[in-house]
């Protein structure tokens, strides 16, 4: 394809990947319902896109942090099953009851004051959170979990709906402490169950949906894999994932750099012989990190292209060699696959020292996200 002008810099969600990764994770779950987790703008991919995706995959709930992403989600006509998994003010409560999503609770004064801020005609529904190991929200106390369950069960405004706990690290290989996890929350489940049988037991996050049966429970709350990356930080396509997002910018300018010159802030780079560098108007400003500086590589005419130099706000420079075919206007692929080659958002994370997660929601608000064949690859 042609395209009459390069976009600076954007961001190519594939919804159809989203929709795939969770047909695939729910055929991991079986009888276990799928709940996508859609915070923080889809991870970075798009809330509501990515939410009506992930439902044509198979999910039944969706879940995001905060009660604006609860709201924004139903303005923008999402109607499934909604879960706010975050810590919420009395005002932040008032807004997720408004937009009728299911609340985490785990201390009797929330429950009570959920109780005052509810209708009889629309309940609150409460999901008792345990923390089992992971030393966020939630508590240690089984007894406290279960008065939390029994208050939200006397009163006509409350419904105990659900029983939850996360895994701190499902995601590292060889775990004992995910099993002590696991072994913990099962006998608390396991009592929850024989006293509210309505309600939903779950656990499993993308990594331990795909590590163990057993942490599925009634359903697990997938993100990271719905969206394509890897749960455990090394490559989605060794799971059957098809990454959904694709990171592209362009070749603003081709410039030659002699032995001695440098290029970017601090004069980090300089080359060895002559050489050619391109400019690709995109940056640490658009969530390009900084920490990729001399260290990353990008895709321009098929080939990998080092970065040199500095990271900036708006501008990265690349070597693209001493007799280069590289002309202005080429397509630069930073995360995602050109002709044979691929860069993966772990490739990145690896090189910047963080995890995929960073990396993709990262991706600031001023790179657009549009659709694979909205705006034509030059």
């Amino acid at each position: 394809m042609t395209a009459t002008a390069p976009a600076r810099a954007v961001a190519y969600v594939n919804a159809g990947a989203v929709e795939r990764n969770c047909a695939l994770l729910k055929g991991h779950l079986r009888d276990a319902q799928l709940c996508a987790v859609v915070k923080a703008d889809g991870y970075g991919h798009g809330a509501t896109t990515c939410a009506a995706a992930a439902v044509a995959g198979g999910a039944t709930w969706l879940a995001v942090a905060t009660a604006p992403e609860a709201a924004d989600l139903r303005r923008d006509g999402v109607g499934e099953r909604l879960l706010v998994l975050g810590a919420l003010t009395r005002a932040e409560l008032e807004l997720a009851l408004a937009a009728d999503a299911d609340v985490v609770a785990w201390r009797e004064d929330f429950a009570r004051i959920a109780a005052e801020v509810a209708s009889h005609a629309r309940p609150a529904r409460l999901h008792v959170k345990l923390d089992t190991g992971m030393g966020r929200l939630g508590t240690r106390d089984e007894a406290e979990a279960l008065r939390v369950a029994a208050f939200a069960q006397d009163a006509e405004s409350l419904e105990p709906a659900g029983v939850m706990t996360h895994f701190a690290t499902a995601d590292v290989s060889e775990s004992r402490f995910f099993d002590e996890q696991l072994a913990r929350f099962t006998a608390m489940a396991q009592e929850f169950r024989r006293l509210y049988p309505d309600a939903v037991v779950h656990a499993a996050n993308s990594s331990a949906t795909l590590r163990s049966r057993a942490a599925h429970f009634d359903m697990a709350r997938c993100g990271i894999a719905i969206y394509g990356l890897d749960p455990f930080g090394k490559d989605a396509l060794e799971h059957g994932l098809a990454p959904a997002l694709e990171l592209h910018s362009y070749v603003a300018d081709v410039k030659e750099v002699a032995p001695g010159e440098t290029v970017g802030y601090g004069c980090t780079w300089s080359p060895a012989a002559p050489t050619n560098v391109a400019v690709l108007p995109i940056g640490y400003g658009d969530g390009y990190r900084r920490a990729l500086s001399n260290k990353a590589e990008v895709l321009i005419r098929g080939r990998r292209r080092r970065v040199v130099g500095t990271v900036s706000m708006d501008n990265v420079t690349v070597d693209v060699g001493p007799d280069t075919d590289v002309r202005r206007d080429d397509d630069a692929t930073l995360i995602g696959p050109q002709g044979t080659e691929r860069i993966s958002a772990e490739e990145l994370a690896r090189l910047a020292d963080t995890i995929n997660f960073e990396i993709a929601t990262g991706i600031s608000a001023r790179v657009p996200r549009v659709p694979p064949a909205a705006v034509a690859i030059p």
